[in-house]
């Protein structure tokens, strides 16, 4: 999950059919990425299930994010030429610790019990909170009534997913980790808003690794606090599941985000946001074709009204450019 555009061929030839022109060559950069998000971070659901299979869950995702922030964090330093001063630093280790402390290292708790098409799911749920986190915060925005009702469509959706026990004959999944996902996008949303109107370099990609350093750091030491390494060894560790820490890391982190970067700077906010409903879709069909994840009847319903929710909320109308842009939700990739 780089952020500058690529540079067009240069023209050698004076009859301009010699080169491919500008737009046309900045627009199948715009569709390759926007693919790469819409299938990368879908994909990042079942391979967190795949890790926590052999890791402990907080100790994985720490290894994950402490591994990306080391990479990039020189790297940046050294192609912006950025200096990040301590109020940015602040920023980021609030951040990091709420969007991948709490958030991710929930997500990667809770799919021990929920199937990762589910997770993907309940996690698309953050464009909902952050309508509510962006209201009751001081001087907040009011919400108009389609994203009010898209809010209430969400939770109804939400119970119909948990509760009851017994749906027709569809179990409900399981609500510890149901609601402890819940928590983790409502984490996800507070630390998006909170990044909006607190200092952070001017590079989406060196404020990135900065998240993921303090959130790295914050995961592993819950790891040892909470107990997971106690007895845990390395050599225990599956092929299967370093090849899903590689994947997120490889693809979740580095790939997926520079795609996002890249089509944040050449795409509309609406076009953007639509990776928040387009994850969970992608996440539900690869759960049930590689790891057989139940799609029932109450699954589907659920997934219905929930995705509708998000559509009506994230394609609302918002009075100036400006007001859209703050409209996306920070990168939901889990």
């Amino acid at each position: 999950m780089s952020s500058q555009s690529s540079q067009p061929g240069v023209q050698t030839l004076p009859q301009p059919a010699a080169v491919s022109p500008p737009a046309a060559t900045n627009r199948t950069l715009v569709l390759l990425s926007f693919a790469s998000v819409y299938v990368l971070w879908g994909s990042t659901y079942f391979a967190i299930r795949i890790g926590v299979e052999s890791i402990p869950p907080y100790l994985m995702a720490g290894i994950r994010h402490l591994v990306v922030g080391l990479i990039f964090y020189p790297v940046m330093r050294l192609t912006t030429r950025e200096k990040p001063t301590l109020a940015q630093w602040r920023t980021a280790f609030i951040v990091g610790c709420l969007l991948l402390g709490v958030g991710n290292g929930t997500v990667s708790w809770a799919e021990q019990t929920v199937p990762s098409g589910i997770a993907a799911l309940l996690v698309a749920t953050v464009s909902l909170w952050m309508v509510l986190v962006d209201w009751l915060r001081p001087g907040g925005v009011r919400p108009a009534p389609r994203v009010m009702t898209g809010f209430l469509l969400g939770f109804a959706g939400m119970a119909l997913l948990i509760g009851p026990k017994h749906l027709g004959s569809s179990e409900r999944i399981d609500p510890i980790g149901a609601f402890a996902l819940i928590g983790a996008s409502l984490a996800w949303a507070s630390g998006s808003i909170f990044s909006r109107h607190h200092p952070l370099p001017r590079s989406p990609l060196l404020s990135m690794a900065m998240q993921a350093l303090s959130g790295g750091v914050m995961l592993c030491l819950f790891a040892v606090l909470s107990g997971e390494t106690r007895g845990f060894r390395f050599a225990q560790v599956t092929t299967r599941s370093w090849f899903g820490v590689l994947y997120l890391i490889v693809f979740g982190s580095a790939l997926g985000f520079s795609a996002y970067v890249y089509i944040l700077k050449h795409s509309t906010a609406a076009h953007v946001a639509t990776y928040a409903f387009v994850n969970p879709v992608v996440a539900l069909f690869l759960g049930w074709f590689f790891a057989a994840e139940s799609l029932s009847l109450r699954t589907l319903l659920a997934s219905a009204v929930i995705l509708t929710a998000v559509i009506l909320v994230i394609t609302a109308p918002h009075k100036t450019a400006q007001e859209e842009q703050e409209a996306i939700p920070a990168p939901g990739e889990a």
